[in-house]
């Protein structure tokens, strides 16, 4: 597997058995993230910790890493009349608060190219994978993703494969049959061919200027 090696922050990776199960690690969070809940929609998701933290600190900084450049006009206005409201009353600033969430959550999904649908509750199922990746930064270890994302690239390999062999033993004159292993043959190689475009586009994926989506972008095939 990978050695891990924490100094001063950096996390320093060791290969010690080649490109397979680099490929697990690099791809597994696009693979698995399509089917996530909303991640920077939920209340206790990065954007409105972001937003809190702003709102305590009265400094707009936090929540403009989650913006385009291009809105942070819009983003200050609202920060600026949140400020001035919630300092009236309880009530008014809870509702103040509100207002800010949803705006700065709505802008920010915008900028993702996605649609914003409303703040969903902080207890959110967002499954396995994005809660161990938001860990592994606050610990800085990445071995428990590691080991999350290898066990399901694993086992959705293994049984896919598994299908496809069994249903190729079939008779060449059941044609019903032949059809089933088709059908498998078909899932399994397009499982391998979804893993090895998922790590091109990884590949690419640094350095590209812009808010990207907060590992939670819903698979439009389905």
């Amino acid at each position: 597997m990978y050695k891990f090696i924490v100094k001063k922050g950096e996390i320093k990776m060791k290969k010690n058995i080649g490109l397979a199960v680099f490929l697990i690690i690099g791809v597994m969070i696009l693979f698995v993230s399509a089917s996530a809940s909303a991640h920077c929609d939920t209340l206790g998701g990065p954007v409105i910790k972001a937003a809190e933290k702003a709102l305590e600190t009265n400094d707009v900084n936090p929540v403009l890493i989650w913006v385009q450049k291009k809105d942070d006009g819009e983003i200050k206005k609202a920060f600026e009349k949140t400020i001035a409201v919630r300092r009236l009353n309880p009530q008014a600033k809870d509702l103040a608060d509100k207002y800010f969430f949803e705006t700065l959550v709505r802008i920010h999904r915008s900028g993702e190219g996605m649609p914003y649908t409303g703040l969903k509750p902080a207890d959110t199922d967002l499954g396995p994978a994005i809660p161990a990746a938001d860990k592994a930064l606050e610990d800085g270890k990445l071995e428990p993703v590691v080991k999350l994302l290898t066990d399901e690239m694993h086992k959705g390999l293994h049984e896919n494969f598994k299908h496809a062999i069994d249903k190729k033993k079939y008779d060449k004159d059941n044609v019903d049959k032949g059809r089933e292993y088709v059908e498998a043959y078909v899932k399994y190689v397009h499982y391998v061919e979804g893993i090895y475009e998922a790590a091109k586009k990884s590949e690419n994926a640094h350095g590209e200027g812009g808010v990207k989506e907060c590992g939670h972008k819903r698979n439009h095939d389905e």
